[in-house]
């Protein structure tokens, strides 16, 4: 069997409908229709040479978005005053 799956220390992210992905890896060279894809129970993405292209391509079909962090809040942000010159 040239298909095989992937197992990732820290889940994938799931579809829109809640499903489980999974990485797979098929193991036949690129041109006979290997490379690594991300499936769930209702949707799969094309293959790609590399993981962190079908990760990219199943985030996309599925509008995952990737959270910003948030600021520290205990940072106190002073205010800058330039040295030199005169205020107007």
């Amino acid at each position: 069997m040239t298909q095989r799956q992937i197992p990732h220390e820290e889940p994938l992210p799931a579809c829109r409908a809640g499903h489980a992905a999974r990485h797979i890896f098929d193991a036949r060279r690129p041109g006979a229709g290997g490379g690594h894809l991300v499936e769930c129970a209702c949707s799969q993405t094309r293959k790609h040479a590399e993981f962190a292209d079908a990760l990219a391509a199943w985030k996309r079909m599925h509008r995952i978005r990737t959270p910003r962090p948030r600021p520290a809040a205990n940072v106190v942000q002073l205010g800058l005053r330039l040295g030199g010159g005169h205020a107007r």
